[in-house]
């Protein structure tokens, strides 16, 4: 069997194969993994956009951005607390911000799309 699976946004396809019996005598139940869709998915952007995702779950201090803003890649769009630390999270290139669908104090899971930048 064959899954799509996602860690820090990125998708690993992986292959899942039965190789053994259980102390039944039987054959191991086959497992199916529930593979949620991932969270970035619900936000539609075009080839020429991209989401910039939370790393990591913790809450929004922070957004240092506004729409329509230009960034450089490096620059800070949002700081994030995580584990009593504070965590900046930095654009991936240069771009436009379009949209910033994260506010200041929200709860923020990994994975979550904080910017989409054009």
């Amino acid at each position: 069997m064959q899954y799509r699976v996602y860690v820090n946004g990125k998708p690993f396809d992986v292959v899942i194969e039965s190789i053994g019996q259980t102390n039944t005598g039987t054959a191991a139940p086959a497992y199916t993994p529930q593979v949620p869709d991932h969270p970035a998915a619900a936000v539609p952007v075009s080839a020429a956009e991209e989401r910039v995702l939370c790393p990591l779950p913790g809450s929004v201090l922070q957004i240092s951005v506004t729409v329509g803003q230009s960034v450089s890649s490096g620059q800070c769009l949002a700081v994030l607390e995580a584990m009593k630390m504070e965590n900046e999270i930095a654009a991936p290139r240069s771009g436009v911000v379009k949209q910033i669908l994260v506010s200041k104090g929200a709860a923020v899971n990994t994975g979550d799309v904080l910017v989409v930048l054009s």
